[in-house]
């Protein structure tokens, strides 16, 4: 009895060693915050050099010693893991063993073509942003959410998200056409359906309303200036739709010959609205053509002192005055 109190008492005096050696790597914080993000077929040595990386060399070690008297097993895990300031290694080192990720925040504004809001992804998340792009002009892919590769940027409603960083792009649609489910609430149709448009016939014109304006004060009059031509059978001649028929929304003046282009995009010459958005629209401008008040101006024209607003009017007469005014300060300032 006395040699087996001996050796409960020696192991029990080793265990209080071993937890006092241990106690930096379990007690001491993390100095900082950082993402470490993981990919499967990673070791515990490639995980303790990301974590060196982005928070601090020392503390990474400490993960790596904590993984390794864990017996983690790494090489399938996957994913994002924020190490808060103070975070310990213990806990550091749990999260990432048991694959408890973070999510990853994916703003996005001021976006015109799906390859640039695919570019994006690319850079936040861990797909490859080519497999983003093949999904978005697939026609299949497209159906599934009842759109085609001209109208799935309405999908794409520009705001603040949270995905995981190994989220796929099929997923990424998946959680997309919630966010734009959620968007549209049967207030948002009511409204759509009473301006005789679907939801991407609203979103179309947005685009077009965010391109002839910068101006947020502006946007219900100009949307209601399309929504006027649109519902009186007009022609919607909207120079945005000229430039992205072109492909180079740095002109400046649109030309004659530029509005003759034979282009399903260009509102000169195709009746009724183009074939899809123009841009990604923001959820603000899409409220503002459903909320457009009411008046019945058809022609516009930039102001010609460049403040980016406009001049309004109901008549063509009217309108030739507005333009040559704003053509003859083009000419006084050299743009062609």
């Amino acid at each position: 009895m006395t040699k087996k109190k001996w050796i409960i008492g020696a192991i029990g005096a080793v265990v209080v060693i071993l937890a006092a050696c241990a106690a930096p790597y379990l007690l001491v914080g993390a100095p900082a915050e950082g993402v470490v993000k993981v990919r499967k077929g990673s070791t515990i040595d490639m995980i303790s050099d990301s974590v060196q990386a982005h928070v601090d060399e020392t503390f990474g070690k400490r993960v790596a010693t904590m993984m390794n008297l864990m017996g983690a097993k790494v090489e399938n895990r996957e994913g994002a893991f924020r190490i808060t300031k103070g975070m310990t290694p213990f806990t550091a080192a749990r999260r990432i063993k048991n694959g408890i990720q973070d999510g990853v925040r994916f703003t996005f504004n001021n976006v015109r073509t799906l390859d640039e809001w695919a570019d994006r992804w690319g850079e936040t998340f861990m797909g490859d942003a080519g497999d983003m792009r093949k999904l978005l002009n697939d026609s299949a892919a497209c159906a599934k959410y009842k759109k085609t590769p001209q109208t799935i940027a309405c999908l794409l409603m520009p705001d603040t998200y949270e995905f995981y960083w190994n989220i796929t792009p099929e997923k990424m649609l998946d959680r997309m056409f919630d966010y734009y489910n959620e968007f549209w609430n049967n207030e948002r149709l009511a409204k759509a359906e009473k301006l005789g448009l679907t939801p991407d016939g609203v979103a179309t014109i947005a685009s077009i309303v965010e391109e002839e304006t910068s101006k947020a004060d502006e946007r219900g009059k100009v949307a209601r200036l399309y929504l006027n031509r649109y519902q009186q059978g007009m022609p919607l001649q909207a120079d945005p739709t000229v430039k992205f028929a072109i492909g180079d929304f740095s002109i400046k003046r649109i030309t004659v010959p530029m509005t003759q282009i034979n282009h399903p995009y260009n509102t000169y010459r195709v009746q009724g609205l183009p074939p899809g958005p123009i841009r990604l629209p923001e959820k603000s401008t899409i409220d503002a053509v459903l909320d457009a008040p009411q008046h019945d101006f058809i022609y516009m024209c930039a102001k010609s002192d460049f403040s980016g607003y406009h001049d309004f009017a109901k008549d063509y007469a009217t309108h030739l005055d507005n333009a040559h005014r704003y053509q003859a300060a083009l000419n006084a300032r050299g743009i062609k």
